[in-house]
This record gives structure tokens, C-alpha cells and sequence, in this order.
């Protein structure tokens, strides 16, 4: 097997699991991160095409710039707890029980 298509595999492989994992996860600070991830590997991926350019526009803007932003605006987020959406049901169930 050519390594050159091996590499291409295992490429596709690791970007199809971290775009996998960014979307199938609870946790939005994990969520920003693999995004970020996913962007670098991508831009790897347009290096394999042979367009240095988009890579490097990948790299910038979809990994740099967008995480960024989404990073801050992670920061600014009220309450940033270990809650998942529908544990505050939970107590409220639990308070009307004891009434």
C-alpha cells in the first residue's frame, strides 16, 4: 500500500471522528476545542489536495479566529456549571415531592 494513501486514510479517519465527537458532545467547552481541532486537521487535509492557500485561510480563520470567538464567548456564559440540559428538572420533580 502507498504510504502517501495510507496517510490520506488515516486523515480522513481522525476528520471524520473529531467532527463526529465535536457534534455528539455535552460538554460545550470540549465541543469549541474539538472544533478547533477539526479546523487544523482539515487544513491538513487541503494540504494533501495541494491548495496551500485554503489550507492556510483554514487554519487562520476556522481554527484561529472562529475558536477564538467562540472561546470568549464560552467565557462570558452565565453559570458555567457541569449541569446538562434537563438536570434542573430533576429538582424541581425532587422540591414537588416534598410539598
Amino acid at each position: 500500500m502507498n504510504p502517501g494513501l495510507l496517510f490520506d486514510a488515516v486523515l480522513v479517519t481522525v476528520l471524520l471522528w473529531v467532527a463526529w465527537a465535536a457534534l455528539a458532545s455535552r460538554d460545550l467547552f470540549r465541543g469549541i476545542v474539538l472544533f478547533i481541532a477539526f479546523g487544523l486537521v482539515l487544513s491538513m487535509g487541503w494540504v494533501r489536495l495541494g491548495a496551500p492557500d485554503v489550507a492556510l485561510a483554514e487554519a487562520a480563520i476556522g481554527a484561529g479566529i472562529a475558536g477564538a470567538l467562540l472561546l470568549a464567548t464560552w467565557a462570558r456564559l452565565p453559570g458555567k456549571t457541569e449541569e446538562r440540559p434537563g438536570d434542573d428538572l430533576e429538582g424541581q420533580e425532587r422540591d414537588h415531592e416534598q410539598r
